[in-house]
């Protein structure tokens, strides 16, 4: 089939940011997205499982994948319809999201700026909910077309029929039941900017912005991550790896009580509030920690990083051990925000 380009036994170092050495049994790359059927079918008669890759930002492979990694690169971005002050932009799953974020921000349509830098594709975008700097990104999605596998259809899916969470949404509870094709997102031009997060508005003062435009929020936001987390180009990491934990009102206030001073924000859910992981993290004793080439970054304590050869399986057993500490000293259990594939645990 002319639309696909298919290989056996490929290794997957340059296919995530963790720069972990596992292999796939095969991989399958799609640059029509109505070749996505046929690919499916033909993993089926070979009796492979599948795995939807983007960029691998989102993931830990702690061994070798033995079914089939199959790699979207459709990237096309267009405005379906727009006004004065809305617009709906369609992006394909293979476009970089970094690169969506300036495509509409050069187009001044408002919205992505606070998830600028974010390393991953539009396609994986729905499935974690990703969000940075106060926003996340199903405020902005208004429709996802995506494949059933059990169907064998393609459909459409409004935002509500999504079931966005923090970090969370259908498509990852239902994570080998979709293929993410497109997502349209309905954007403002005149969507009042976000900016009440740590350390932004002293980010712009520093760069002697009095009225920021959009443009400005995001340069902002990328100088602070870019500062604060270490270049995947440069360092193998995942950035964040453990998710904030969302507790209860009273848990947190009860938290607070025993540790003045920690930071705790909105959950955005009510009666429930976040704590900040990376202040657990680091208050346990892990910024900065190394063994062997797995290790916690020095410039923060949510990432996990591969300083050069650590396997999966030492990057895991790592990522276990401060959660295990977290737990021991906080009576509170950190989940990780990449899947983690290849683990004993997993039932593939």
């Amino acid at each position: 089939m002319p639309g696909l380009r298919w290989a056996d036994d490929v290794s997957l170092a340059g296919r995530n940011t963790l720069r972990v050495a596992a292999r796939a049994g095969a991989m399958c790359e799609i640059k029509a997205l109505d070749d996505l059927p046929e690919a499916l079918q033909l993993a089926e008669l070979k009796n492979m499982p599948v795995l939807v890759l983007g960029e691998g930002s989102n993931v830990l492979f702690a061994g070798d994948y033995p079914g089939l990694v199959l790699c979207i690169s459709a990237d096309d971005c267009r405005i379906l319809s727009q006004d004065g002050s809305h617009a709906l932009i369609r992006a394909e799953a293979g476009m970089r999201w970094n690169d969506l974020v300036n495509w509409t921000l050069a187009r001044g349509w408002n919205g992505l700026e606070n998830m600028a830098l974010i390393p991953g594709t539009v396609g994986a975008c729905p499935i974690q909910n990703i969000g940075a700097y106060g926003a996340e990104v199903a405020e902005f999605i208004d429709t996802v077309e995506a494949f059933n596998r059990s169907t064998g259809q393609f459909k459409r899916l409004g935002n509500a029929d999504c079931g966005f969470g923090y970090r969370d949404s259908r498509f990852k509870r239902e994570i080998d039941e979709w293929v993410i094709c497109a997502v349209e997102f309905r954007l403002d031009r005149n969507r009042p900017l976000k900016m009440n997060y740590a350390g932004v508005a002293e980010e712009l003062a520093a760069m002697g912005i009095d009225t920021p435009s959009a443009l400005h929020l995001a340069e902002a936001i990328s100088r602070i991550r870019t500062r604060k987390l270490p270049n995947p180009d440069l360092v193998g990491n995942a950035g964040s790896f453990f998710k904030n934990p969302v507790v209860a009102d009273a848990d947190a206030e009860r938290f607070l009580a025993q540790y003045t001073g920690a930071p705790v924000f909105p959950s955005g859910q009510t009666g429930s509030r976040k704590l900040s992981a990376a202040w657990l993290i680091e208050q346990a004793g892990w910024k900065g920690h190394r063994a062997g080439d797995a290790g916690i970054s020095e410039q923060h304590a949510l990432v996990l990083v591969n300083y050069g050869s650590a396997t999966g399986a030492e990057l895991l057993a790592l990522a276990d051990a401060v959660v295990d500490s977290v737990e021991r000293r906080f009576g509170i259990r950190l989940e990780p925000e990449p899947r983690i594939l290849g683990a004993v645990s997993d039932p593939r």
